[in-house]
């Protein structure tokens, strides 16, 4: 009987005959991936710990892509639309990083500690990456260099970061250049410090969410803000599953463990986006 036209095709098999590599693994080189864990201990959460650090330095570098996609876009054309766009990703992009936490956020004491000192000297704020998007926030600082210094291409990234405006001093350059009242002391500031906030960026800030909500600027603060809240929801959490692990003893590193990211967690990215709404 032949196959009316109301009956389902079977489906054809998939192209299975590939010489060498297959394209997925060409484009997505998922061999490398797989084979990048080299636990240095037996416990078998090891492997957990590493896959999973390993993924947020993949989130870092995504973020920070994002990142300086919408610092250029403003810097070099005043294109909002391309920066919101990219900034939205990111924010898609952040909760997933901040997802990454749930595999490590009930370790106990004890779980950690079983390797624990295969980190030896090893610490998340040495990630080069991690620091680079903390360099586009505006949080800059020449001394996280120098961890580096062995590694030049690495180096030469950051510092090259450093020396950049971040993402911040474009969307205030943003602002002046759309009439708000920016002081030079802000346009004009040594982009490779740690920003300080300003009163007049506040008022300009003020005057923006006082105007009308659906102007470009009004969403662009708004897409910034969700940025700022999931970086420190990122802070937080990492505070939060290290007290959980280790108390209040020292972090690898030679950092303070838990009173350095209690700090860290402490600071409002953008912050007169989080002032301002008190004086509207």
């Amino acid at each position: 009987m032949s196959q009316t036209a109301h009956e389902p095709h079977e489906p054809e098999t998939p192209h299975l005959d590939f010489e060498g590599t297959t394209p997925y693994e060409d484009y997505v080189r998922a061999d490398v991936l797989t084979h990048l864990q080299h636990p240095l201990s037996d416990d078998p959460g090891e492997m957990v710990f590493l896959v999973t650090t390993q993924v947020m330095e993949l989130w870092f570098t995504v973020i920070v892509h994002e990142w300086e996609t919408a610092a250029h876009a403003l810097r070099t054309a005043d294109d909002i639309p391309t920066a919101i766009a990219a900034l939205k990703r990111s924010i898609r992009e952040l909760e997933a990083l901040n997802a990454s936490w749930t595999p490590l956020a009930h370790l106990t004491p004890a779980q950690f500690n079983s390797y624990r000192s295969a980190l030896g000297e090893g610490s998340g704020f040495q990630s080069a990456m991690y620091r680079r998007m903390e360099f586009l926030l505006g949080d800059k600082s020449a001394s996280m260099l120098v961890p580096h210094r062995g590694a030049p291409r690495v180096h030469a990234e950051l510092e090259k970061a450093l020396q950049e405006p971040s993402l911040y001093d474009e969307v205030l350059r943003l602002l002046a250049r759309r009439g708000h009242a920016i002081p030079q002391s802000v346009l004009r500031r040594d982009v490779a410090l740690r920003y300080e906030p300003s009163p007049e960026v506040e008022r300009a800030w003020t005057a923006v969410y006082a105007g009308d909500p659906e102007d470009e600027l009004a969403r662009l603060g708004e897409v910034l803000t969700d940025v700022a809240e999931l970086v420190w929801r990122w802070r937080n959490d990492h505070l939060v599953a290290t007290r959980r692990a280790m108390g209040a003893k020292a972090g690898t590193g030679g950092s303070a463990g838990v009173a350095w990211l209690e700090k860290r967690a402490r600071k409002n990215v953008f912050p007169e986006l989080w002032t301002a709404r008190s004086h509207v």
